[in-house]
């Protein structure tokens, strides 16, 4: 909950205006900016305090990581969420204007007033006039050829042109494409109902959280961000509304070694590969901690709610197998 008084991310409705609220926050916190900077390293965060500045004396988003780092830094951890879908509607919605046509002073020849046009023959008016319906029968034919398309679509992102969806070819899915970096689920490819998310090892070994998968209709918390990290690798983000950012990091030791638990020192945590494969006309990543040759599949090869993601020699199982869909 925010303070009494206090301005909702989702009420702004630009830019200008979310950079506003950004420095209405840091007033609030009472921090100056090496402070800030501070304890978002001790959060795990990277937040150059010259970064800052700049973004605060701008009226442009900025970056999601470091919106994430500084909401955090300024104990508004619990909305982080909150921020994140706001700005990132406010990026599509940007995105989305039309953009006005340029005019006679973009450089762009007008043409004279209809009046001091000189007319036009009859059979000329007459073949003009058949273009534009040929033309516009052609128009109506494309739109109506792509509706039936995008009907027939599959439910979720996994259409052509998606993020992390399969290129086709007309003997079946080639190579999918690079994830694009954003909110995210990631699902086993086998069972595309089921999602990794936040859960308990099933030995009730472990007191803290460890990535397992659960139907995607239950697993809306915590939403997964897929944060590019540099020469193919990514961080993947678990935000909480109540418990804030993890990183997933791989167990190296303890009960639930190999498997995968959300840890607050983003910086410190595992770095993964995600490597385009189809096995059996089905597109998908391999998932490869950066730091071992071994891939992420699931306890055991189950495909049951529950079952536990974990770090284990590279098969080509089906089971190491994942869907990317934004989200």
């Amino acid at each position: 909950m925010g303070h009494p008084g206090e301005s909702s991310p989702f009420e702004v409705q630009d830019a200008a205006g979310f950079v506003l609220l950004m420095r209405q926050l840091k007033d609030r916190s009472g921090l100056t900016y090496r402070e800030l900077e501070e304890r978002a390293t001790r959060n795990g965060d990277v937040l150059a305090r010259s970064t800052l500045a700049d973004i605060l004396r701008r009226t442009s988003l900025p970056r999601p990581d470091v919106l994430a780092a500084f909401v955090r830094a300024c104990g508004d951890g619990q909305r982080a969420g909150d921020w994140l879908e706001a700005r990132n509607r406010i990026a599509a919605e940007s995105a989305a204007e039309p953009v006005t046509a340029p005019g006679p002073e973009a450089g762009v020849p007008s043409q004279p007033p209809e009046h001091q046009r000189p007319p036009e023959p009859a059979d000329s008016r007459s073949g003009r006039a058949k273009s534009r319906t040929v033309a516009l029968a052609t128009v109506l034919t494309v739109l109506l050829t792509a509706l039936a398309a995008w009907v027939l679509l599959p439910d979720g992102s996994d259409a052509p042109g998606a993020p992390g969806a399969a290129a086709t070819t007309p003997t079946g899915p080639a190579t999918p494409r690079a994830p694009a970096d954003g909110w995210v689920t990631i699902r086993p490819a086998r069972t595309p109902d089921l999602c990794l998310t936040d859960g308990r090892d099933r030995n009730a070994a472990y007191p803290s959280a460890v990535a397992v998968q659960l139907r995607c209709a239950r697993a809306t918390v915590p939403r997964t961000y897929l944060e590019p990290a540099g020469e193919g690798l990514y961080r993947i983000q678990w935000h909480h509304p109540q418990l804030g950012k993890g990183c997933l990091t791989v167990m190296t030791a303890g009960p639930v070694r190999n498997m995968l638990e959300p840890r607050d020192k983003c910086a410190r945590a595992t770095l993964f590969r995600l490597e385009p494969t189809v096995t059996g006309g089905t597109a998908g990543f391999r998932l490869r901690p950066d730091h071992s040759s071994r891939c992420i599949g699931i306890v055991d090869n189950d495909i049951t709610e529950g079952a536990e993601a974990t770090q284990e020699p590279c098969t080509g199982a089906a089971d190491q197998r994942f869907l990317v869909r934004a989200g």
